[in-house]
């Protein structure tokens, strides 16, 4: 099976094609959060097209050229407080990028399209309960927005001109790799430092917490047994509050917790996502394997063994907050 991996350079499409045994053939633009470091260990069996999502002309020729039979479509940009600065570039990726994706594979007849969407397209949940496949989309951030257009553009692609579109929905992804722009290895390279530690509003908002490689280790369930048309949430079970994230990375770095700083909340700030999983447990067969607190660990541990890759990381988002500090002016807000 030829399969093309779009975004395979990034956190979550980098585990899925380190897993997956297939003739693959990665897609991806290399921004700051794409790095083929994340793919050394595999690089001899992979074909890679650095393209952008957004130029139809460019897919449409890597289309041509690779003949793929699977599409797994990651490339995405996804850090919510960008989406709130520069929404625009959000909507062109996420929305026109997977468009442009979508139009390439029914015009080459792709056997499958799996497109990655993220739990935060239902909204937040307040008070009890999941959220189930069939829940209405509430999308709160640019970020969601974007992502919930891509989900719908995939469903109706299916719905409108037959194209075999598998929708996931995975809840909040950890692990090794992740790019130091989210809580988690935000926090370790902190505390690493006996920096403050950035925590918003009063760290209460709840997540539901997956590692990597249980994400990747469904997605690959699924392709080995395809129900196009269905949508699969992807989640652990496990929610946590952020702030007992932070502490529980601060007791295995052996940090005081008085490192720990309350900062403004984020604008819209979801306060809840949850997912109810039992679809993908019952007609996948998948299950999630690795415990928060072994996961967690781990991937402290990988971050101090590779702290030349995180301080390379952190210069670019240190950068990328120094260019939005100095244009305060709001111009940049497209």
């Amino acid at each position: 099976m030829r399969v093309l991996v779009t975004g395979g350079a990034g956190f979550i499409g980098s585990e899925f094609v380190r897993q997956l045994n297939e003739e693959v053939a990665i897609l991806d633009t290399l921004t700051y959060a794409g790095d083929l470091n994340r793919l050394e260990k595999v690089m001899s069996r992979i074909s890679f097209f650095r393209a952008d999502v957004r130029d139809m002309e460019q897919i449409q020729k890597i289309f041509k050229d690779f003949e793929p039979e699977m599409v797994v479509h990651f490339a995405a940009e996804t850090h919510v407080d960008r989406s709130i600065l520069f929404p625009t570039q959000f909507y062109e990726t996420n929305v026109i990028g997977t468009h442009n994706v979508l139009q390439a594979s029914l015009e080459t007849g792709v056997e499958l399209f799996i497109n990655v969407s993220t739990d935060e397209v239902y909204g937040e949940r307040r008070g009890e309960g999941k959220f189930r496949e069939d829940d209405p989309l509430r999308p709160g951030s640019p970020y969601a927005v974007s992502k919930a257009a891509a989900d719908m553009l995939g469903r109706a692609f299916m719905r409108t001109y037959g194209l075999p579109v598998i929708t996931v929905r995975p809840s909040n992804n950890y692990g090794p790799w992740q790019y130091p722009e989210k809580l988690i290895p935000v926090v370790i390279a902190k505390a690493l430092k006996d920096e403050p530690i950035p925590v918003y509003g009063t760290g209460e908002n709840l997540r539901e917490w997956i590692h990597v490689s249980d994400t990747a280790r469904a997605l690959t369930k699924i392709l080995e047994n395809p129900r196009p048309g269905e949508i699969y949430n992807i989640g652990s079970g496990i929610e946590l509050k952020n702030i007992d994230v932070v502490k529980k990375i601060l007791r295995i770095l052996g940090k005081p917790e008085d490192l720990i700083t309350f900062v403004r909340d984020r604008a819209g700030h979801d306060f809840r996502y949850s997912l109810n999983t039992e679809k993908i447990r019952k007609e996948i067969g998948w299950s999630p394997e690795i415990g928060f607190d072994e996961g967690l660990y781990q991937t402290v541990m990988w971050y101090i063994e590779h702290m030349e890759w995180l301080e390379e990381k952190i210069k670019t988002v240190r950068n990328f907050w120094k260019m939005v500090y100095e244009n305060e002016s709001g111009d940049n807000r497209s």
